[in-house]
This record gives C-alpha cells, structure tokens and sequence, in this order.
C-alpha cells in the first residue's frame, strides 16, 4: 500500500525546498516527491497525513561512529596522558577496547543506537574496536540494531597491534559477516583496518587481497592527529596517504575518517584516487587532533560525510560544530554554510559510506524509505526558504524531531521512539560502564 506523507517544507535532492510538499512510499521505496496536492491527486486512495510547522526531509546518516564509545563516557584516565599515542597505548587500547565484551557492548550498543534515533540519524556506520570479540561483536551488534529498526554498516577494526594472528582472526571474521550480511536489507558491512601505526604493509596487502576476495569496501582511521603521518613519514619516508597511494590501499572503495593532519599533496592525492572521507568535528577537538581542513577538501571531488565517533551523539550538536568551528578556525564566516553541513549530514554522508550504491540521505524516487519530520514549532522567527538551513541546524534538537521512518517502517512517532526505551536503556549503559570503570580501577 502506498503512503502519503506531507509537511510545510520539504528537503529534496541537492537542497530544493518544497513548500507544503510531500512524499509517497510503498514499503520500503519512496515512489514520488513533490507538493503535497500533486501526491493526493496521484495516489488519491492513499492514506495520508500532513504535519503543519514541520520540515520533512532525509534521516541523517552518521558516517563515522564507535557505538560502544558511550561506556567511556566521563571517564577520567587512570594514567596521565602524553600526547594521542600516550592515549592510545597508555589508555584506550587497555582499558577500554582489550576489556570490551559481550556483557558491555549489548547495553552500549542499545543505548547508542537510541540516542542516534532520537537525533534522526537513520544509518549509522559503525566501527567496531574490540579485537577480543572477533567472533561474536559484528553478530551482536546486528541483533540489537535489527531490534531497533536501524539501518547500518558494521565493521570490526583489525590491526596487528595486540599480534599478527588477532589481525587476521579480526579480518576473517569481517570477512565472514560481509558474506552472511549480504542480502541484509539494514545491515551491510566493510572490512576495516586501523592506521598505519599498527598496520604493516605486509598486513595491508592482507587485507587488500581479502577486499577483492569478499568483493568489497574498506574503511580506516587517517591521520587523526599529527602523531600518525610525522610517525609514516619517519618509518615509510612519506606522510600517510601518500604511502598509501604507493601500496595500492587507495581507491574509490575506501572509506577514511577523521583526516584531519592532511596536507595539499595528500589531499590531491585522496582527490585523485577518488577516495571518500568522514568529519568528526567534536571528536577531534576532544582528543587535540586538530581542525580538518574540510573546505578544501569539498573543492575537490571527495565525497565527504559527517560523524559523531561516539563521543557527542547529538547530531544536531556535531552539525552545529562543523557549521561553527571552520569560521572561528579560518576567520571567515562565509566558509561551511548550513546548507553545505546539511548536505554531509545527509546525501553526501550517504555517498560517503554507500559510494556509487547509496539510496538514502536524499528525498528522490525510487531511494528507500528513509526520512525524519522535524518541528520547527519552537523556532522564534520566521523561516523562508532561504534560511531554512540555519534555522533547522542551529535552533533545533533531537526532542524537535517527531517522526522518523526507516525503510518504510515508523521507528519514532509522535516525539516518541517505538522500538526501545531510552531510559531504560540508560540505566543498562550505566551498569555496563560501572562494571567496566571498576575494571579499569583494578
């Protein structure tokens, strides 16, 4: 059967603005867009439902996240810190991802996933940095995800840090779920590496080899901060992606996130291997990575998407900080306008992770069934079609969005999410990190 659904403004493909506009969608495929007359006239039997002082437009997709990252939360290093190795090796490897497991990552999982849908957020590509749970991990997280209606990409990290069989036990078993996910109409899956700290080339044609093997993407952390290329350029005599240009990792089918310490050589070089790449603004800042230098790379022909990296979840809140921090960083208040974060928050972040095979971020026939109906009740001036961007991105927050659809199904309704409790899910967080901080402390 198919369904109307209409609102004051609708967000089509590369930012038209429908006044009083709607959609129809039949299971999970969107079949027409336009005003929302044309859609009763066409489909006249269908049921329908219009909502006043309300933007209709696409789920956003979160490009680059750790959904088990919530259970670190607040927690305060039990070692002190020098540098983002110090980090890395003195921190977050062994007290957080070596102790991840089945009792932790289930409740994190749950909740991480609810706060996205409470957000809008109706793709979440997920990385997985737990190397002792290579055989359960990925299965788990498509469980709780399928439970909640949420569509993703589920990839388990693999390096050669802990050894190199733990490697290639974490890329098999990728391997294994990329196969299993096939025909999985929410969740898919690309094979995933570290950095180059931790990969060798020798491991990286390992996982070259099995991409080509599984028919499939990659995707892996870059230059996150400057530790990573000064590190390549010491041992490989080249800065990051240039090295990785060198070996044959580049490519339209590898997905980079973070990419914040590039310079102009590697980014014409990620230009020209047409690979694709994610912005964590909040995280970034967070860890003293830097400012990615995002603007330029949205002159050239990368496909740029937008993440959370589990640390703010509000998706609203990393939007407006990609809005935000490029102006104060570069002194230009005319660099990174709304409608340009609202493009990496949607169609282009969709690009990013699908690459030529995406049907969602956007509002077209014949894409899936993926969309959010924000209220702009509680915004206190006027919005044009003109404004709408800043007015949405700036003024609003996940309690303003009222419905959300994925694939055809009602996952929110009402302000209200249908398929889990987030306060319960809170409580579940909280035991699970109070059982992993007390670990942490022995």
């Amino acid at each position: 059967m198919t369904n109307i659904i209409g609102a004051s403004y609708v967000i089509g493909p590369e930012g038209t603005i429908l006044e009083k506009g709607g959609l129809v969608y039949q299971d999970d495929t969107i079949r027409m867009v336009g005003t929302y007359e044309q859609c009763l006239k066409t489909f006249p039997e269908s049921p329908k439902q219009f909502f006043f002082q309300a933007v209709l437009a696409p789920g956003f997709i979160n490009a680059h996240m750790h959904l088990y990252g919530v259970l670190a939360h607040g927690l305060v290093s039990p070692v002190p810190l020098t540098g983002f190795s110090g980090f890395l090796n003195d921190f977050w490897w062994p007290y957080i991802e070596n102790r991840i497991d089945e009792e932790l990552l289930g409740p994190a999982v749950q909740l991480a996933a609810l706060t996205l849908l409470e957000s809008g957020v109706t793709t979440v590509c997920d990385v997985l940095e737990a190397p002792n749970m290579h055989e359960t991990g990925l299965e788990l997280e498509a469980k709780i995800l399928h439970r909640l209606g949420m569509r993703a990409v589920l990839s388990l990290e693999a390096s050669e840090r802990i050894s190199p069989e733990n490697g290639m036990q974490c890329l098999q078993a990728n391997a294994r779920f990329i196969e299993a996910h096939r025909n999985d109409l929410l969740i898919s899956s690309l094979l995933c590496l570290h950095t180059a700290i931790t990969c060798p080339e020798s491991f990286i044609q390992k996982a070259i080899s099995l991409k080509k093997e599984v028919d499939c993407g990659l995707q892996l952390h870059l230059n996150e901060s400057s530790y990573e290329p000064l590190w390549c350029q010491a041992h490989h005599g080249k800065r990051t992606a240039l090295w990785y240009g060198d070996i044959g990792l580049l490519g339209e089918d590898l997905l980079a996130a973070q990419c914040v310490q590039l310079s102009d050589k590697e980014i014409a070089t990620l230009a020209d291997h047409k690979v694709r790449a994610v912005h964590v603004p909040l995280s970034n800042c967070e860890v003293g990575g830097g400012i990615a230098p995002i603007p330029k790379l949205l002159k050239t022909s990368i496909s740029v998407g937008l993440g959370t990296d589990g640390y703010v979840n509000n998706f609203f809140a990393v939007m407006r900080g990609a809005f935000l921090i490029h102006k104060g960083y570069l002194e230009d208040g005319s660099v990174m306008p709304a409608k340009t974060v609202w493009a990496l928050a949607t169609e282009e972040g969709a690009k990013a992770v699908y690459g030529r095979e995406a049907r969602n971020g956007s509002l077209q026939k014949g894409y899936l069934a993926d969309f959010q109906v924000i209220s702009v009740r509680r915004i206190p001036t006027l919005i044009t079609k003109d404004n709408i961007w800043e007015q949405v991105l700036l003024f609003c927050d996940p309690q303003d969005v009222r419905e959300v659809c994925i694939g055809g199904t009602w996952v929110k309704q009402g302000g209200k999410l249908l398929t889990g409790n987030l306060g319960e899910a809170t409580k579940a967080c909280k035991k699970a990190a109070g059982k992993l901080w007390s670990r942490e402390m022995q």
